[in-house]
C-alpha cells in the first residue's frame, strides 16, 4: 500500500504504550492510518512463513494477494496455486486445486459466529481508520525507527482473542506501505507474511473475487458438519 502523504515529515522516535486509544497514537501511526483512505485496492506477492513448536525449521511458502475496498480479498498460496482463499462480501471460499476441493465459509447469519471474528483478524493490515481500528483491537505497542512502523494489536473480540491472541504491524515510513503481518496464535505458533512488489490501486477484475467453480469439484460447507 504505497500511499503517498505530501509534505509529511519523518522522525525516529520511538513510542510505546499499552492499550491506547486513537487521541494518543504516534504520530507516524495517525499518518499510515489517514494514508488508508487512499486505497481502493492492493496487489504484493508475499513470502509466508509460518512457526510451529512441533518443528525445528519454519515452514515456508510464496504466493500473490489482491485486495479491494472494503474488504474483498484473494490469496494464492504457491505456484501454481496450491491454496487459493477467496473473501468475498458474505463469504469466503478456501479452494485445493490439486484435491479439486472447496470449502465454503458463510460471514452472514448465525453460522457465521466467532469464525467471522476470526477472518477479520487477517484484515488487520487493511484499516480503514483509527476509529475503525479503535473498534477492533486494543493497541498494545507502538514503535517507529528511521524506516519502519510496527503496531502490535490485541482483538477486542473475546472469541477471536481465543484464536488469535495478538496481530503485528509492519509498515513503511516513507511511503506508508504494509511490509509485514504476523499472526501470534493462541498455541504459540504464528504465520508471517512478509510482502514486496507491492502496486497501490492497479486495475482489478471483480470476477476473480467470485471464481468460478469447476463442476468436478468437490464442495463442503464445514461449519454445517
Amino acid at each position: 500500500m504505497k500511499a503517498f502523504l505530501s509534505g509529511c515529515a519523518l522522525s525516529a522516535a520511538v513510542f510505546c504504550s499499552s492499550h491506547l486509544n486513537a487521541a494518543e497514537l504516534n504520530p507516524m501511526v495517525a499518518a499510515w492510518l489517514s494514508a488508508q483512505t487512499n486505497i481502493n485496492s492492493w496487489s504484493a506477492d508475499f513470502v509466508q512463513t509460518r512457526t510451529l513448536k512441533s518443528l525445528t525449521q519454519p515452514l515456508m511458502a510464496t504466493g500473490r494477494v489482491w485486495f479491494a475496498a472494503p474488504n474483498k480479498f484473494r490469496w494464492e498460496l504457491g505456484k501454481p496455486p496450491q491454496t487459493i482463499a477467496v473473501r468475498s462480501t458474505d463469504q469466503l471460499l478456501v479452494i485445493y486445486p490439486r484435491l479439486k476441493r472447496m470449502e465454503r465459509f458463510p460471514l452472514a447469519g448465525n453460522r457465521a459466529g466467532s469464525w467471522k471474528d476470526a477472518l477479520a483478524l487477517l484484515e488487520a493490515g487493511f484499516p480503514r481508520s483509527a476509529a475503525e481500528l479503535a473498534a477492533q483491537y486494543d493497541i498494545l505497542e507502538q514503535q517507529t525507527d528511521d524506516s519502519v512502523g510496527r503496531l502490535v494489536l490485541q482483538p477486542k473480540s473475546a472469541s477471536a482473542r481465543r484464536m488469535m491472541p495478538q496481530i503485528r504491524i509492519e509498515f513503511d515510513l516513507k511511503n506508508f506501505s504494509l511490509r509485514a503481518t504476523t499472526l501470534q496464535f493462541a498455541d504459540g505458533s504464528s504465520l508471517r507474511n512478509d510482502f514486496s512488489n507491492a502496486v497501490l490501486n492497479p486495475p482489478i477484475d471483480q470476477q476473480p473475487f467470485s471464481p468460478e467453480i469447476p463442476k468436478d469439484y468437490k464442495v463442503v460447507d464445514p461449519l454445517s458438519q
